[in-house]
């Protein structure tokens, strides 16, 4: 798959690109990233991407041209069907884990990274197919948010992570949060112990505390969860004898 990020900062992204588990999908190409910097589609001498706002008020908004200018490339580079057009904004849908997977099964698509006030909304209009945000707050500029999404996608990668299961039993896999997990020494220089059902070899019953205590931690601190997924059907009959007892 392949990712275009249209950024005016492209140097935000190589030590994320080359640094980690994740970076053995970026040097395979498994998840092409491909960085367009925005100043290179700006005319002038000062190679200018923002100007004031039409109607007043604080703040800079990127301009129309150099973007458009910069998605046009890009498309005619993909030669391919109409690639999703992602653009990063407190606006948008929230990300997560069925957003990335969603897009981790594709073919990839352009990130469009914001800065100061937002884009021209022309700009919007025209080509952003999909909007998202990574939540409630403001960010400076929407880089942050295409690494986040970019790292997500990756780990989901054949082979990225070394185990599959590393990433099959990540929180809001299945619809819930993860269990704790531990390792060693079995007791620490105070006392504390690792659970013993951990340390019993029973595998049936390692599966179903682990179960437990992602049901026991999604209700506590995420109860929408559970609810959905219960309307999904996703919770077992002891699932819901567990959660009764609770």
């Amino acid at each position: 798959m392949r990712f275009d990020v249209l950024t005016i900062f492209p140097e935000l992204f190589g030590p994320h690109l080359t640094h980690g588990v994740t970076r053995r999908a970026f040097e395979s190409r498994q998840v092409d990233v491909r960085l367009w910097p925005l100043r290179d589609f700006a005319d002038g001498n000062y190679r200018r991407v923002d100007d004031r706002t039409f109607g007043g008020g604080p703040g800079m908004v990127m301009l129309a041209e150099p973007l458009e200018k910069a998605l046009a490339a890009v498309t005619a580079e993909r030669c391919e069907a109409a690639p999703a057009v992602i653009h990063f904004t407190p606006t948008g849908d929230r990300i997560d884990q069925a957003w990335v997977q969603a897009l981790a099964a594709g073919p990839g698509a352009i990130l469009l990274c914001g800065r100061y006030e937002g884009i021209d909304q022309r700009v919007l209009d025209s080509h952003v197919t999909l909007e998202l945000s990574l939540g409630d707050f403001v960010l400076s500029g929407g880089e942050l948010a295409a690494l986040a999404l970019l790292d997500a996608v990756a780990r989901l990668q054949d082979g990225v992570l070394g185990d599959v299961q590393s990433h099959e039993q990540d929180s809001f896999s299945d619809g819930l949060l993860d269990c704790p997990h531990y390792s060693r020494p079995e007791v620490l220089s105070d006392g504390r112990s690792v659970p013993p059902v951990l340390l019993s070899g029973h595998h049936a019953d390692i599966r179903r505390w682990r179960r437990e205590q992602s049901l026991a931690l999604t209700a506590a601190r995420r109860p929408d969860l559970i609810q959905a997924a219960r309307a999904a059907g996703r919770l077992s009959k002891a699932d819901e004898a567990f959660l009764a007892k609770r």
